[in-house]
């Protein structure tokens, strides 16, 4: 059995990198969450749509996607949270109307009529 000099230290889950995460990850629910994101619908995201709200929310698109389930928890948490308080201010999402620009709604293919 390896003694603990001879193994690499695990830089991803340190302090600092869990507590890097953690602001990163606040900082895109925060942005999807204004916009309307649900958890779910962000982890159906494809990986370049996620890579562009990064962007535009300013921050540097995560390298895995444990921070991405992340946003998502916390996106989840917070439709709680405004479901229970609804006339709290934080509770409004100020850009909904650019959810379009993120999520597509599923594609109706025309009917053929009979």
């Amino acid at each position: 059995m390896p003694d603990s000099a001879d193994q690499a230290p695990d830089h991803a889950h340190s302090d600092a990198a869990t507590a890097s995460r953690a602001t990163k990850a606040r900082r895109l629910a925060g942005y999807a969450w204004s916009r309307d994101i649900r958890g779910a619908e962000l982890l159906d995201l494809p990986a370049s749509t996620l890579r562009k709200l990064a962007r535009a929310a300013d921050t540097n698109p995560p390298s895995t996607g444990e921070t991405w389930q992340v946003v998502a928890d916390l996106l989840d948490q917070k439709d709680a949270w405004a479901a229970r308080n609804p006339d709290h201010a934080a509770a409004v999402r100020t850009h909904a109307d650019e959810k379009l620009l993120w999520v597509k709604p599923p594609f109706k293919p025309w009917a053929a009529e009979s």
